[in-house]
This record gives structure tokens, sequence and C-alpha cells, in this order.
């Protein structure tokens, strides 16, 4: 709790001066509810009443189990960004000394949209450390405005000597810069949106020599025999911010019992990598899909949550991804959804996991 109570003391309590729960408790309580498999602020009530005693072990909850209202007023009233700029010192410290890829992606929270706008649902821009494989940063996309809402997440981290990847839709100029701001290098895909960027990247690519490139495969994985190569050549005569190569990946897949498909991709870099790190770097952006979203879908059920009302939705998200890291760091071998259910049956095995975020 001290550790906790030191990243996380500096949020401003937004409910009345007459609120009987500390702040901090709640938020302490609502993490180890959400480890234990608790989807909501009713859940996180129950688990609070059938755990007082051993929650009381480490904190003073001098007024009892707060109830499902409580919980519901403080996720609605806290600031979300005082919230994210916390976690993400706190995940800093947590994870030591971040290096390799960073990717930025966004995802929607499919239950948290206004009554009869069910096509346009809350949309979050999350940020994945692959190789420490934690969350590491989350904002909200004002008006689902994914652009505005990287550059605001990027503003909150340091990620000196970190390659930040991202989809086409950030391939833009704004976003390289603050991406250099922020210590690091950059790897954009680049697509059709920007035709006359693509036509010098192609040209520079098609004048290389092939040779120069690598390939690895093909391989057998996921019912498809998949081999790919990547070319990566400097960026003469292209005006980008920090721009310092290009690089080509192809992609050739023959599904089972499917005709064979190849898919090219086009990147921008700010730093030369070697053929065989770009192939490295292109693979493991979609860690934030496979190893973020999926996980948090199927695991903490995040796109089946209802919650919907002012901030709780984008605090909520931010206590999942807190509980999402600790599950993981957490020594112990096994699932997240195997872990979930040991915290919620075995007390010593809760308390290990609180004990490790330290």
């Amino acid at each position: 709790m001290e550790t906790f109570s030191s990243y996380f003391s500096g949020i401003a309590d937004p409910r009345a001066k007459n609120a009987r729960h500390d702040l901090l408790e709640l938020m302490f309580v609502s993490l180890a509810a959400v480890m234990c498999g608790a989807e909501d602020c009713t859940d996180m009530a129950l688990f609070a009443r059938a755990k007082l005693d051993c929650l009381r072990q480490v904190l003073k909850l001098e007024h009892g189990a707060p109830s499902h209202d409580t919980f519901s007023r403080m996720f609605r009233l806290l600031e979300p960004e005082p919230f994210e700029a916390a976690f993400a010192k706190f995940t800093a410290a947590f994870a030591g000394a971040l290096k390799g890829v960073v990717a930025i992606d966004g995802k929607a929270l499919r239950g948290a949209y206004e009554r009869g706008a069910e096509a346009t649902p809350l949309h979050l821009v999350n940020v994945w450390a692959v190789e420490a494989r934690l969350a590491i940063g989350q904002r909200l996309a004002p008006g689902r405005n994914e652009v505005l809402g990287v550059q605001q997440a990027l503003a909150l981290l340091d990620l000196q000597g970190c390659i930040v990847t991202a989809d086409a839709l950030h391939c833009r100029r704004d976003t390289a810069q603050v991406i250099l701001d922020a210590g690091a290098d950059y790897a954009l895909a680049l697509k059709a949106n920007q035709p006359k960027l693509l036509a010098q990247v192609r040209a520079l690519i098609e004048a290389e020599d092939p040779a120069t490139g690598v390939a690895e495969g093909p391989r057998r994985a996921h019912d498809r025999v998949e081999g790919r190569s990547a070319v990566v050549v400097p960026a003469h005569g292209v005006d980008f911010p920090g721009l310092a190569a290009v690089a080509c990946v192809q992609a050739d897949r023959k599904p089972a019992d499917q005709p064979s498909d190849t898919n090219v991709r086009f990147f921008l870099l700010s730093t030369p990598l070697s053929p065989q790190r770009m192939l490295q770097v292109a693979r493991s952006h979609w860690g934030a899909e496979n190893q973020l979203h999926w996980v948090l879908d199927v695991a903490f059920d995040e796109d089946a949550c209802r919650s919907r009302k002012d901030n709780a939705p984008q605090n909520l998200a931010l206590i999942r991804k807190l509980a999402l890291n600790t599950l993981r760091l957490h020594p112990d071998k096994g699932s997240i959804k195997g872990k979930i259910k040991r915290a919620g049956w075995d007390d010593a095995f809760l308390f290990s996991l609180l004990g490790h975020m330290r």
C-alpha cells in the first residue's frame, strides 16, 4: 500500500468533503477486486464485503466495506488525466528502464456509448511496451480523434531509446515530431492515404538491389505457411521530420485450402535498422492487439462492461490495465485468467500479487 500511495496520493479527491471512505483505499480495493475477477462497481462492493477482514490487514477501512454507489461515484467523478499521469509514472518505476518497441494502437470500449449511439463508443489510445509486456499509457481520443489522443499519450511518457510503432493513420509530420520530442525513434506504417510520400518511398525501394534485403521462412504457423522479407533504404530526398530510412516488408502467405496472397507494407524510419531488425519491429507491433487488447476483452470482459457515465469508462479501463500489469509481472507461471481465479480463491496469492507492486 505504501508504494501505491506514493504514486497515487497526489490525485485530488473530487468527492464532497464529508466523504467517509479514503480515496486511496477505494482505489486500492478496486484494483484488488479487478485482480480477483471483478468486472464492475457492483462486483467491487461484493468483493469488499467478502474480503473485509482480509483487506483490513493492509487498510483501515474505518467505515466498513464501501458500497456500489461509493465505487461508482468515485470512478465517475475522478479526473482521468491526473490518474493516467500517475499510472504512467507508477508503471515506469515498476518496469524499470524501457527499451525496444513501444506500440500505439486505438481500442473502442464497445459497451461505453451514449444512449442511441452504439456505433460510436468511447475510443481510447493504448500504449504498449512490447519487450516489457506492459501497458504503459492510456489516453482518451477526444471526439474519437485518435491522432490527438496519441499525441497527448506520448507527452506523458519518457521513451528515450525506444522505437515507437503506429499504423498509417499516425504517419504524420506532427506525430513524428512528438515521438522525436519524447526521445524515441519511430517506425510508422505508410499507406495510400499519403500518395505522394508513398510514391517517393516506392521509387527508393524499387531502385535498391533486392539482394541487400533479408528473407526468413517459409515457416508453418497458425494453419498457414508464411515467408517474409524486408528491405531498408536510406531516405535520400524525402522531406519528413527526422526521417533517416524507408523500409518495405513483404509477407507471402498460403493459408490451408486457400489461394496464396502477398502483403506489402512500407515504413518510415527515424533510425536506420537492419532488415532483420525491421522484420522484428514490424511483427512486434501486433503485440498491442494480441497481448493487450485481446487479453482485456477475454480475461477482463472489457467490451462487455456497461459503465458509460461521466469518467467511469476511462478510469475503469485504467484500473484493468494496472491489474493486468500486476498479474503479468508476477513470477508465478500460469495464464492471466488462471491467476485471476487464484487471486480470488487464495488470499495468500492475492497478497503476493499486491506485495509485488514495489
